[in-house]
């Protein structure tokens, strides 16, 4: 079984739900990300999603904008993203999933084959594919389903219903349901249309539904778990990382925090 379906069986088992940081590898460097992946699984995260910086964000705001711009200044590449990741995952007592959010345009550069298949090398369990659109999404969606890595789409409280319902058949191992119309970034309150969209997105898929955009605080989280089965955070604990010296400590303290309303 993938690793995402087994951790949400467990989860759902317990009646708890998923808290998933996301991170940008390479921020402030390839060193600092292969401590923080396994403080932040120490510290609560039941998957971690890793950013695979790009230059042209797709929903971006500025503090992963930033994150972004600061791994590519130091040259990161693909093969130092993957060769940390493998390190990482294939440590003695690793058992958190981790998923890649990746541009289509990187997997497409790389060859689909050859991307998954250093994916899967890397011990990732599946990709946050932002850009790709669903009507585009065959040729990688029976790629990833013969690879038993799941393909991971978008929901915003903007698409059409018939749209939805494309994208969560394209969709393995969970929904990523937009919880706001705009960018990534913390914000004071999260909209109230994403109860109307988890409902209707019940009524089309039994795949996990996890709500990010927007959520960095504990209360949001907990709001939001009241509605889906897992809660993603970014901005939030990515800011932790414009101060390179404590930002393994200062982002394990955040998703301990965080994370504390799920347990």
């Amino acid at each position: 079984m993938n690793p995402i379906d087994a951790t949400f069986a467990r989860l759902r088992a317990a009646g708890r739900k998923a808290f998933m940081p996301f991170l940008p590898a390479g921020d402030p460097d390839i060193a600092t990300t292969r401590q923080l992946l396994p403080a932040v699984a120490a510290s609560g995260a039941d998957l971690i999603e890793v950013g695979f910086p790009f230059s042209d964000p797709i929903a971006d705001g500025p503090v992963i904008q930033a994150s972004y711009t600061r791994a590519l200044r130091n040259k990161l590449t693909l093969a130092q993203t993957f060769d940390a990741l493998r390190d990482v995952t294939s440590a003695p007592g690793w058992n958190t999933p981790a998923v890649a959010m990746a541009s289509y345009s990187l997997i497409y550069k790389r060859g689909v084959e050859t991307f998954l298949a250093s994916a899967k090398a890397a011990g990732l369990s599946g990709a946050v594919v932002p850009d790709l659109p669903v009507e585009e999404a065959a040729e990688l969606s029976k790629f990833c389903a013969d690879a038993d890595f799941k393909l991971i789409l978008l929901v915003t409280p903007t698409t059409a219903p018939e749209r939805a319902e494309k994208i969560v058949k394209a969709c393995g191992g969970f929904v990523y349901v937009v919880s706001v119309v705009g960018i990534t970034g913390e914000r004071t309150a999260v909209s109230g249309q994403v109860a109307a969209l988890v409902e209707r997105l019940r009524a089309l898929t039994d795949l996990p539904l996890c709500i990010g955009f927007g959520v960095s605080t504990p209360e949001q989280v907990r709001e939001m778990a009241a509605l889906a089965d897992g809660v993603i955070v970014g901005s939030a604990l990515v800011k932790k990382l414009e101060k390179p010296a404590t930002a393994v400590a200062d982002v394990a303290a955040l998703v301990k925090e965080l994370s504390a309303p799920l347990r």
